[in-house]
């Protein structure tokens, strides 16, 4: 999914019930869609955080992520997680009349 990143959330971090360490942040990018454009993605792991590192509010990025929901008292909760993002780069072409030079066929 393609879109501008608007919002990076704070670091949440805790410890799991098995005592293990785990991290976690969340950022928003607007797809510029007309309708519900904003989509929330997670970063689970202090090696997924560390793609934020790269990019700034007001970047493109392209991210591939899992979706995945689960059950609880009835509620389905559904997560998009993050698991690579980078800076989109945006291809710029000639403009169709400068695309032949001198030797422009029309």
């Amino acid at each position: 999914m393609k879109g501008k990143l608007t919002k990076v959330l704070d670091l949440q971090s805790g410890t799991s019930k098995a005592g293990k360490e785990w991290v976690k942040q969340s950022f928003v990018i607007d797809t510029g869609g007309q309708y519900n454009s904003e989509v929330s993605f997670n970063l689970f792991g202090q090696d997924k955080v560390q793609l934020l590192k790269d990019v700034t509010i007001g970047d493109e990025v392209t991210v591939l992520f899992n979706l995945s929901s689960r059950e609880y008292k009835g509620n389905y909760y559904t997560s998009a997680d993050a698991w690579k993002f980078k800076q989109s780069k945006e291809e710029k072409l000639e403009s169709f009349d400068n695309a032949f030079g001198e030797n422009n066929p029309f």
